[in-house]
């Protein structure tokens, strides 16, 4: 007698039941994964970015050293595919955060990822500042700190937020992933509720949240860039 595969079918969805107490609580937990992963990783990554290009040789705080050092840094961790480098983080994150799983785990391991993906961004776009603008403060005895926060960064504002942009839909992406080892938010509805319980409801519904999202925070980047450059 030959055993009988039946095939699994999939699972009714009550909308009425779990919109309020899982989809809706989801969603708070993956605004709340990439707003706070942004905050996180933004300021560090502007940082890290900038003393990228002023460390450059020949730019206001030329450091062979440090830039040497920080180069290093972004061209090693900014390739690792975030699902390999959550994984790798656990140790570093159990330690910082007191778990691997849950929300907060997930934005300690997204901001430590985008933090070097933006610095590389915010390095490239002062990398495109006039150098004559620069020239033009210094002969004016504007000191180098003044030059930074009053001259390069507002003159690459633009193309940065152009940069933040992207890098918030890219976060979007990382907190899907996060969802696959236990962080929650929609990444997670869209695995377990959905594709392990062959729901093409939730999974589509899921989608299509992620698509309004993106959308959404494309079309507000796009207009406060084309806003910033008009100036």
């Amino acid at each position: 007698m030959f055993a009988t595969t039946l095939p699994l079918a999939a699972s009714k969805t009550d909308w009425g039941e779990f919109l309020p107490e899982k989809l809706i609580p989801a969603i708070g937990d993956t605004f709340y994964m990439v707003s706070m992963t942004m905050l996180c990783a933004g300021l560090v990554g502007l940082i890290v970015g900038a003393l990228l290009y002023t460390t450059r040789a020949g730019n206001i705080f030329q450091n062979r050293f440090v830039y040497t050092v920080l180069n290093i840094l972004v061209n090693i961790i900014r390739p690792i595919p975030f699902i390999i480098l959550i994984a790798a983080l656990g140790p570093l994150t159990s330690a910082v955060v007191g778990t691997r799983l849950g929300v907060n785990a997930a934005v300690f391991a997204m901001s430590f990822g985008a933090a070097f993906a933006i610095a590389r961004i915010v390095e490239q776009n002062m990398v495109s500042i006039d150098p004559g603008v620069i020239e033009a403060a210094r002969a004016m005895g504007a000191s180098k700190l003044t030059i930074l926060f009053t001259v390069m960064i507002p003159e690459a504002l633009g193309p940065l937020i152009l940069g933040y942009t992207f890098l918030v839909i890219g976060v979007v992406d990382m907190s899907a992933m996060a969802g696959y080892v236990g962080a929650g938010g929609l990444g997670k509805i869209a695995i377990v509720d959905g594709y392990q319980r062959f729901n093409d409801e939730i999974t589509w519904a899921v989608v299509a949240i992620i698509i309004i999202l993106v959308q959404l925070v494309q079309f507000i980047g796009n207009a406060l860039a084309k806003k910033v450059m008009r100036r």
